[in-house]
């Protein structure tokens, strides 16, 4: 079974009742309010776990439940972009290149200045174009989704984007906004987050990953060096996820 970051839900506030249970007032998440995120035994829910196929490599498959659910929802939110924008290419960022390639979507990366790494990395999985994110696209997106937690990268997503295009805050912290002038968000331009995922999300997405087939990139960590996975994390050192191994 596949435990995802939304471990449960209350079933009866006003966001749950109407199919929005990502956004419940008392959810439950794993590896932080219930137990078991880095264990090598837990106990979830079962109503809020994914069957998966035996046969699957865990390593693997580990990303897809956190890093590619979030980024399928934040690609959702994107709507039909066709020309469709990533700040901060890592472990989301390249599972979502791959479900966009696949959908026909362009895809443009943006990554730390000078990372040379990290942009062949994204022009490896199919983005045409990829540079530092204090740089504009070759053309206006139809829209961004920034997955950097840096809040600094708004307006400059905001400034690639096109009239009526859409910004989409994909991460669960960020830094603080500075502010902007009002004309980078005129034009019906939409500024919006992600919260968590749905069930529905999650099914979805899963079957979509076998299909197309989804590949992941990992680098694996004992569980004693969770620490240092972090700070690879945070400096820029990986490509692709870290994997804790119990």
């Amino acid at each position: 079974m596949g435990i995802p970051w939304l471990g449960r839900t209350c079933g009866r506030c006003r966001f749950c009742l109407r199919g929005q249970e990502n956004l419940c007032d008392e959810p439950g998440f794993t590896g932080y309010t219930l137990d078991g995120g880095y264990a090598e035994y837990t106990v979830s829910f079962a109503a809020y776990s994914f069957p998966l196929a035996p046969t699957l490599d865990p390593v693997g498959t580990a990303p897809l439940l956190c890093a590619g659910l979030i980024g399928y929802r934040a690609l959702r939110l994107a709507g039909k972009a066709q020309r469709l924008g990533i700040y901060g290419f890592g472990a989301a960022a390249h599972i979502l290149a791959q479900v966009a390639r696949w959908q026909g979507r362009r895809l443009f990366a943006f990554t730390r200045p000078g990372d040379r790494d990290a942009q062949d990395f994204a022009r490896a999985l199919g983005c045409e174009w990829a540079g530092g994110s204090d740089q504009l696209p070759p053309e206006s997106l139809d829209a961004a989704i920034i997955f950097a937690p840096v809040g600094e990268l708004v307006p400059r997503a905001l400034e690639a984007v096109d009239k009526g295009g859409t910004v989409v805050a994909g991460g669960i912290h960020m830094s603080d906004i500075p502010s902007f002038p009002y004309r980078i968000l005129w034009g019906e331009r939409l500024l919006r987050s992600v919260a968590n995922l749905t069930r529905g999300d999650g099914e979805d997405f899963l079957a979509l990953a076998a299909q197309i087939p989804v590949r992941t990139r990992t680098r694996t960590y004992p569980l004693e060096r969770a620490n240092e996975a972090l700070a690879d994390l945070r400096e820029g050192r990986l490509q692709g996820a870290a994997v804790l191994v119990p």
